[in-house]
């Protein structure tokens, strides 16, 4: 029963009046359901989330909870919740301020928009967990103000702030103009000098693998310079210098950064480490130059990297998609080909050329068709799902490559129902082939029938709408509680079987 409940939850063709019902004996799992339908009302929410707790506050997070439904006393996950989406009451924020809860403060810090005074106040918290939290996210001003504070933990969140000011970045990936650090989170806890033992088998311990502190802090100021390399309001002169560090994840954090000049692309192409390369590579800050260096990288992820990169040169594109695995996505310089090279593309003798552009689902009617014609299984696969193309040319497609391209087919949304049968009958079955008919909006109920056959497909079969309803009520009571939930969500049970399947609440029973 449990399962059937769920799957009404989710049931879009559930009446309010029994949405009402099933609220009234819903628990934690159907509550997550529930909570998810389009059609909830706040009178249903604030039922809702007295019913199960646990519903609050996502429904606070959804919008369907507002502040009048909420008393941050009893309640006070919630009211954060609605701070964080801006519809909390100012007055709130004060008391969370001075809320003895740690974990309160600290999520009030990360909520937006809060009063000047409530900021003031979380910036001189005594716990760094809560100031550290302020200046993630506060403003130039604050963040400013809080670069020099005594914990190296709120200096590291100051640094992947974005809003602070370029000057206060590059000081603190120095260190110049800042007052010295006093504490960070290893002297803060342990007799220096000390390193982090990366085997440590404290279990109440959580320093990072191999954080130390000879009394200059060093790990916490070498997470500093991470997150400041890696924020892109850094100014360039300041970040470059680390092209050559020792640390590999700074020239890590370095690599990826959008203003690099090309004498420092051109250093971190020949980095020793493949994960420096390999962001490099899907920098679009590299020139034709490091481009071709980092196409011949040993490097299969460098290789796979680059040919992301939406910049890259056509003619690199083809080299690459020919030795490297790339997977069958439209890459950015496809994405963005004219016309022209579009085409030029489509008519290559290269497969992986064709291939490349066979992803695009905008091509012209005379290029996607001779594409679905391609004599290569791995190209007309990867433009049979686009829409616009012929019953006549799926089918000719189908007879062609057979199983290569049946589940592509079978996922192509202008399949017609006739195709689709066609499909499901196939023999040998092609299971990939009925999980997409099943979920298919043009599926016939003999294809569905079909579908039911296989136990990768029979959930899938069993929520869709063409389903008749007698056989998705006999689905009510399957043996496998996946296909029990999806018939359940089928939009085409009758009401009166829905209603007969939610349990009274006990107390009307008894009155």
């Amino acid at each position: 029963m449990h399962h059937v409940l769920c799957g009404l939850a989710a049931n879009r063709s559930l009446p309010s009046e029994l949405v009402d019902r099933l609220i009234e004996v819903a628990d934690a799992d159907i509550a997550v359901d529930l909570a998810q339908r389009a059609d909830l009302s706040r009178a249903q929410a604030v039922a809702l989330a007295s019913r199960v707790e646990d519903s609050a506050v996502p429904l606070a997070y959804a919008g369907l909870l507002t502040s009048d439904d909420v008393d941050p006393a009893t309640r006070p996950d919630v009211a954060l919740a609605l701070l964080a989406e801006r519809a909390g009451r100012v007055e709130w924020t004060r008391a969370f301020a001075e809320d003895p809860v740690v974990e309160r403060r600290e999520k009030l810090a990360a909520c937006p928009g809060l009063p000047p005074d409530v900021v003031r106040v979380l910036a001189t918290d005594p716990d760094v967990r809560v100031v550290a939290e302020l200046a993630l996210r506060t403003s130039a001003e604050t963040a400013t103000g809080l670069a020099g504070h005594p914990d190296a933990e709120v200096r590291r969140a100051v640094a992947a702030n974005e809003a602070t000011p370029p000057a206060v970045l590059a000081a603190l990936l120095t260190g110049e103009g800042l007052p010295p650090a006093r504490l960070c989170p290893v002297c803060a806890r342990e007799q220096i000098p000390f390193t982090h033992d990366p085997h440590c088998s404290r279990l109440d311990c959580d320093l990072p693998s191999g954080a130390s502190c000879d009394g200059s802090h060093e790990s916490s100021t070498h997470e500093t310079q991470r997150m400041a390399l890696g924020n892109p309001a850094t100014p360039t002169e300041a970040a470059v210098g680390f092209a050559d560090h020792p640390s590999v994840l700074l020239r890590w954090a370095l690599s990826g950064r959008r203003d690099l000049p090309p004498e420092v692309c051109a250093r971190l192409a020949s980095d020793p480490n493949p994960g420096v390369r390999a962001d490099l590579a899907e920098n679009p800050a590299i020139d034709d130059a490091v481009v071709r260096v980092l196409a011949g990288d040993r490097e299969h992820e460098v290789r796979r990297r680059l040919a992301h990169n939406p910049l890259v040169p056509l003619d690199v594109l083809t080299g690459l998609a020919r030795a490297t695995r790339i997977g069958a996505t439209l890459l950015p310089r496809i994405a963005r080909a004219s016309s022209d090279e579009v085409e030029e593309l489509a008519a290559s003798p290269d497969p992986a050329a064709r291939l490349l552009v066979a992803q695009r689902c905008d091509l012209s009617s005379v290029v996607r068709e001779a594409l679905a014609a391609d004599c290569d299984a791995k190209v007309a696969k990867s433009v049979a799902p686009h829409p616009g193309l012929p019953e006549g040319m799926l089918r000719a497609m189908l007879e062609r490559h057979g199983a290569q391209v049946a589940a592509r087919v079978a996922a192509n949304p202008d399949a017609t129902p006739a195709l689709l049968e066609t499909l499901a009958r196939q023999k040998p079955s092609v299971r990939k082939a009925l999980r997409a008919i099943a979920a298919h909006r043009n599926a016939s109920v003999p294809a569905l029938l079909a579908c039911l056959a296989d136990a990768q497909a029979r959930p899938a079969a069993a929520r869709h709408a063409a389903l008749p309803p007698s056989v998705a009520e006999e689905l009510l009571t399957d043996a496998d509680w996946r296909v029990v939930e999806a018939a359940a969500a089928n939009p085409s049970l009758p009401r009166d079987v829905m209603s007969a399947l939610i349990p009274r609440p006990r107390s009307r029973e008894t009155a």
